[in-house]
């Protein structure tokens, strides 16, 4: 597999079902167009990765090429990766005692050319959080590169109240969904979820 990402939450993920990419990390405009939604956001860009991979290697293409795009977003404002300590600090107030959304776009194009692109969703709930909290966490530096300013995976969990949905996810791929997505594209038997079960290992 070839992942189009240089996000080593989305290596890790996948190196937990036994997959080893070769990481090729593109770069394209992730300019939000007027009134795109964020669920269209992120699937667009997402398609845009893995095409400009695809296109940019040289030769035939014999491995999936997977590309992802995550935001975190509530009532209809997208929030990036903070800008500074201060710009991290204001994103985790206005998320303090609130639920927010977090949407992974994923596509996959097989060797044949053959593609798949979905959106997952998962909502997130925070605790109310003091300054203090706010202050300790945005020293720590974790919030430095990471859309919405935390990472669930780490010191960030302890923001959390709860979430509904697909935890993978909000780490930065919905791994359970891209597995039964990749056996649709690329059909194979034992299928890549029961090699993956049985802790089998993939290229």
């Amino acid at each position: 597999m070839i992942l189009a990402s240089r996000s080593p939450r989305r290596s890790e993920l996948l190196g937990r079902i036994g997959i080893a990419p070769i990481v090729r990390p593109v770069d394209i405009d992730e300019t939000r167009r007027e009134d795109e939604a964020p669920h269209e956001l992120v699937v667009r860009l997402a398609r845009g990765k893995a095409h400009a991979c695809r296109d940019g290697m040289a030769g035939p293409v014999n491995d999936v090429v997977l590309a992802a795009d995550t935001v975190v977003w509530t009532d209809g404002t997208v929030l990036g990766k903070p800008r500074d300590t201060k710009d991290a600090r204001a994103m985790l107030r206005s998320l303090s005692g609130r639920s927010h959304h977090v949407s992974t776009g994923v596509a996959l194009i097989a060797p044949d050319g053959r593609e798949t692109s979905f959106v997952e969703t998962t909502t997130v709930t925070f605790h109310e959080l003091t300054e203090g909290e706010i202050a300790a966490y945005t020293s720590s530096g974790e919030p430095r590169d990471k859309a919405g300013a935390y990472g669930i995976q780490g010191l960030g969990s302890l923001l959390v109240r709860g979430i509904e949905g697909d935890y993978d996810n909000v780490v930065g791929l919905p791994l359970a969904r891209v597995v039964r997505e990749l056996d649709r594209l690329c059909p194979t038997a034992p299928t890549l979820c029961e090699t993956a079960l049985t802790g089998g290992r993939h290229a």
